[in-house]
């Protein structure tokens, strides 16, 4: 939207967004981005409006998930968001390059570093969401290292 003040691209992006399971992959991730199933009334009431969405792509294994659906980007072109787990391994997340790597929940760390990598080559973007239940692991302790190291230097 107009009033965005946020990161924009110009082009259609590559997006990956992944949870700790198939199963709350798709009852978080998707259910907020997508809304319901496709075909029904509620397709396209998440954050991502129906008329933007083509026809996903259906996921092996999670019954109404999805793996992928394009999205109609203002340029004309189509972006893909693709939805993955972590249960997968980190080997599902490999091989091509993204815009934007999303881990919902915590990631494990060679998931992490996978996701980091993906977004290198196009000057991608990470955007973690999640609440550090596991206390503190090395992947917490190492953005508060981070933190304190950037706030020595202001």
């Amino acid at each position: 939207p107009d009033w965005w003040d946020g990161r924009r691209w110009e082009r259609p992006v590559k997006v990956l967004a992944a949870g700790d399971t198939g199963q709350t992959t798709k009852d978080i991730i998707q259910d907020k981005m997508l809304g319901g199933l496709w075909g029904t009334d509620e397709w396209g009431t998440g954050l991502i409006p129906r008329d933007l969405m083509a026809k996903p792509i259906l996921k092996q294994g999670v019954s109404g998930a999805y793996e992928e659906v394009k999205v109609k980007h203002a340029s004309g072109g189509w972006s893909v968001f693709k939805l993955r787990s972590y249960d997968q391994g980190r080997r599902i997340f490999q091989g091509f390059e993204l815009d934007i790597f999303w881990p919902d929940e915590e990631v494990p760390q060679d998931v992490y570093e996978e996701g980091l990598i993906r977004t290198m080559t196009t000057q991608g973007m990470l955007m973690m969401t999640f609440t550090p239940l596991n206390g503190l692991t090395p992947l917490v302790m190492s953005f508060m290292e981070s933190r304190s190291q950037q706030e020595s230097l202001v």
